[in-house]
């Protein structure tokens, strides 16, 4: 009986040291460091974030993960980011989802790991935020909004856009917006 526990105790010592050996051998999921959730903003926020950028040549899409042509268009504007980056183009994200969707929105951002910022539209507000933005809009996306280098809205693009009708309007904002030239509003 004794020499049965001791085998016992000794064949679970053995299973044991096998599974840490296996743990400690196995490669770590390379998930790499969290990502923080996007900063919430409302529509002082947005105006502030255009203000921040001012001097630059910016384009800030608007984006939910349920909205189809929004997910197609992501990687697409995560490319044009890293083509137009080197010519000063700052890109920066708006994500639309409500607060129950965030465990999606976490997922896409992970998944398409954009090169450029995304910020989060606070809860409440849709009526002032999206006339902040951009005034006349109904808030339907996925859109996209470019300012001139001196803060000037230039122009938007509403529903899905290719490439080409993209990279005409980022052409535009990199070349448009020099303060001697800007026309007044």
């Amino acid at each position: 009986m004794m020499t049965r526990r001791i085998a016992g105790l000794a064949l679970l010592f053995c299973l044991s040291a096998v599974t840490l050996a296996i743990a400690m051998a196995a490669p770590q999921a390379s998930k790499g460091p969290a990502r923080p959730d996007p900063k919430l903003i409302d529509a002082q926020g947005y105006q502030e974030l255009v203000t921040q950028y001012r001097g630059k040549p910016l384009l800030v899409t608007f984006w939910a993960t349920w909205c189809e042509p929004c997910r197609d268009e992501y990687p697409m504007l995560n490319e044009l980011a890293k083509q137009y980056e080197p010519q000063g183009l700052h890109v920066v994200g708006v994500n639309l989802n409500d607060d129950g969707d965030l465990i999606l929105m976490r997922r896409f951002i992970a998944r398409y790991n954009p090169v450029f910022p995304n910020f989060r539209k606070k809860m409440g507000g849709e009526s002032e935020f999206v006339q902040a933005v951009m005034p006349g809009w109904n808030g339907a996306i996925p859109a996209s909004v470019f300012y001139a280098k001196d803060g000037r809205q230039i122009g938007h693009l509403v529903g899905e856009n290719n490439r080409e009708t993209y990279e005409a309007a980022i052409r535009m904002a990199l070349s448009s917006g020099d303060s001697s030239t800007a026309t007044s509003k």
